[in-house]
């Protein structure tokens, strides 16, 4: 993974592992449901963000390649499919 990019992964996993942490707590102290679901909510957008980085290194570091040679194009391309799959769900 280029550097940068790795940084930033690992900088907003950290951020949702605190998030996590909150919400685990939140729950765990009853609090109130609105406030339980925003802090979920806040934890899907930050992993949305970092599954951004992580595909923008994929793209840049391998697809390009892998497209440009006949026998790893299947592998990428289902790749990619199966990424966008997983995403829609």
């Amino acid at each position: 993974m280029e550097k940068t990019i790795q940084k930033l992964v690992l900088h907003r996993a950290k951020i949702a592992e605190g998030q996590f942490r909150a919400l685990i707590k939140a729950v765990e102290a009853n609090d109130y449901c609105v406030d339980i679901m925003t802090q979920s909510l806040a934890i899907q957008n930050s992993l949305k963000s970092l599954n951004a980085l992580v595909l923008t290194n994929h793209l840049q570091e391998h697809v390009g390649h892998q497209l440009g040679q006949p026998k790893s194009r299947p592998k990428a391309i289902g790749e990619l499919v199966r990424l966008y799959t997983l995403s829609r769900k």
